[in-house]
C-alpha cells in the first residue's frame, strides 16, 4: 500500500525545492519604511506653506533694502539674507531672551484701523555692539561679550538710531502688497515684563543672517499671529476685489461704461432764449406769449447732464411733447472743421511775385502831403512862428 504524505511533510518537501532552486535568484532590496511627521494637535498650524512663501519673498526684499542701508552708516559693505521664515509659539521665542537682551516693538497701523500686537525686532548683543562701535569710529571686530554686558544710555540712544535705519525699509517692503504705517517706535529693556502676546500665541518668525565685515549675527523679525491674520485678511480682499475687475477681452473704456450704465442722468431739451427788460418781466401775466427768435421747425440742443450731446426737432409721440434726435455735437464739429483738401488750397493760392515794388508803386502813386525835416533849433523857431 502506497504511504500517504502527511502536510508536514509536503510543507517540508516544497520548502526544500524552494532553497534548492533560490541561489540563482538576486536578494529583492527591502523597501524603505514611510516616514511620517509627527504632527501636535495641541499646538497645530495657523499658517500655510504658501503664507510663509510670501513673506519670505517679502523680507527677501527687505534685507536687499536693509542692507544698502547699513552700507551708507557703517561705512563698510555688509550682507543681509533670509535664512528661514517659521512658525511657532511666542514661548518659544521668550525663552530664549536673556534679561540684558532689548526688543524693539513697534506698532503698525493697517489700512481697516484694527488694533493689533506690535512688531517685535530683536538683534542679538554681538552684532548690535560692533555695529555700534562701527557708527562711533570703532573697527567692529568685537566676536566675543560678556553675558552679563548692559548698554549704557549713550549706546542705547546710538541703538534706536541704527533701529530707525533698520525698520525704515519696511513700509517699502510691504508697498506692492499693502500700505502700513510705522508707530510709536519703543524699546523693552527687559522682555520678561512684555505681556502684549501671550505665551501661546502663534507667530511667525523671519530670522535674517547679517554680515558686517568678519562680524556675523541675527535679526529676528517676530509678526504676532493677530497681526499677520489681519495682514492677510486685507490681502484676500484686495485680491477679490481685484478679480472682480479683471476682464481680458473687453477694453477699459467699455468695462467702466458697462458698470455705470445704469446710472440715472439728466436728458433735457433747450427750446430758446429770449432777453427780456426787467419792466417786461415785471408785467408779464398769465396768458403772455414770449419770442424765442426760433422758427418752429428749428434744431434744438439736447443736453444731457448739462453738457450738449444732440440736435433734434420737437414733435409729439403718444400725445406727448417729444424730441427726435437729428445728430450728435460732435459730428456738427467735425463737418465745421477745416478739411485737408480745403488747407492745401489756401495754402497753394497764388502771391504776388514783385510784392515790394508793388507797394513802393502804390505809395509812389498815393498823394500824401511832404512835411519839411526840422534840422536844428533856429528851424524850430522859425517854423513856430
Amino acid at each position: 500500500m502506497a504511504e500517504v504524505l502527511s502536510q508536514s511533510q509536503i510543507d517540508a518537501l516544497l520548502n526544500s525545492m524552494q532553497d534548492s532552486g533560490g541561489g540563482d535568484q538576486e536578494p529583492q532590496p527591502e523597501k524603505k519604511k514611510t516616514e511620517y511627521r509627527k504632527y501636535d494637535f495641541y499646538s497645530p498650524k495657523k499658517f500655510t506653506k504658501d503664507r510663509l512663501k510670501l513673506l519670505h519673498g517679502i523680507y527677501d526684499n527687505y534685507a536687499r533694502i536693509v542692507s544698502s542701508r547699513l552700507n551708507g552708516v557703517l561705512r563698510v559693505n555688509s550682507e543681509i539674507e533670509v535664512l528661514a521664515v517659521e512658525e511657532q509659539r511666542y514661548y518659544e521665542f521668550s525663552n530664549g531672551l536673556s534679561d540684558n537682551d532689548i526688543i524693539t516693538l513697534v506698532d503698525l497701523k493697517l489700512q481697516d484701523d484694527s488694533k493689533n500686537p506690535p512688531l517685535l525686532v530683536y538683534i542679538n548683543q554681538i552684532l548690535m555692539v560692533n555695529m555700534i562701535d562701527r557708527m562711533i569710529g570703532g573697527l567692529g571686530n568685537d566676536n566675543e561679550i560678556d553675558a552679563s554686558y548692559t548698554y549704557t544710555d549713550i549706546e542705547l540712544s546710538l541703538y534706536q538710531r541704527i533701529m530707525n535705519y533698520i525698520l525704515g525699509g519696511t513700509t517699502e517692503a510691504w508697498k506692492n502688497y499693502i500700505k502700513l504705517e510705522l508707530k510709536n517706535e519703543r524699546m523693552e529693556e527687559n522682555p520678561s515684563l512684555f505681556q502684549d502676546i501671550s505665551l501661546d500665541e502663534p507667530i511667525a518668525i523671519v530670522m535674517l543672517k547679517v554680515q558686517v565685515d568678519d562680524i556675523e549675527g541675527m535679526i529676528s523679525i517676530v509678526i504676532p499671529g493677530t497681526l499677520l491674520t489681519s495682514i492677510f485678511s486685507i490681502l484676500d480682499r484686495r485680491k477679490h476685489v481685484e478679480s472682480d475687475y479683471v476682464q481680458d477681452t473687453v477694453s477699459t473704456r467699455t468695462a467702466i461704461l458697462s458698470r455705470i450704465k445704469e446710472s440715472a442722468l439728466t436728458v433735457r431739451a433747450d427750446l430758446g432764449e429770449a432777453k427780456v427788460s426787467l419792466k417786461d418781466v415785471y408785467g408779464l401775466r398769465v396768458g403772455d406769449v414770449l419770442d424765442l427768435n426760433k422758427s418752429k421747425d428749428s434744431e434744438l440742443s439736447v443736453y444731457v447732464d448739462q453738457e450738449p450731446w444732440f440736435t433734434g426737432k420737437a414733435g409729439v409721440h403718444k400725445k406727448n411733447v417729444a424730441i427726435r434726435i437729428q445728430k450728435r455735437m460732435d459730428e456738427e464739429e467735425d463737418e465745421e472743421a477745416w478739411k485737408p483738401e480745403e488747407l492745401e488750397q489756401v495754402e497753394k493760392t497764388e502771391r504776388p511775385e514783385n510784392l515790394e515794388e508793388q507797394l513802393a508803386e502804390d505809395l509812389a502813386a498815393a498823394e500824401i502831403p511832404s512835411e519839411p525835416v526840422l534840422e536844428d533849433a533856429a528851424d524850430l523857431e522859425s517854423a513856430q512862428e
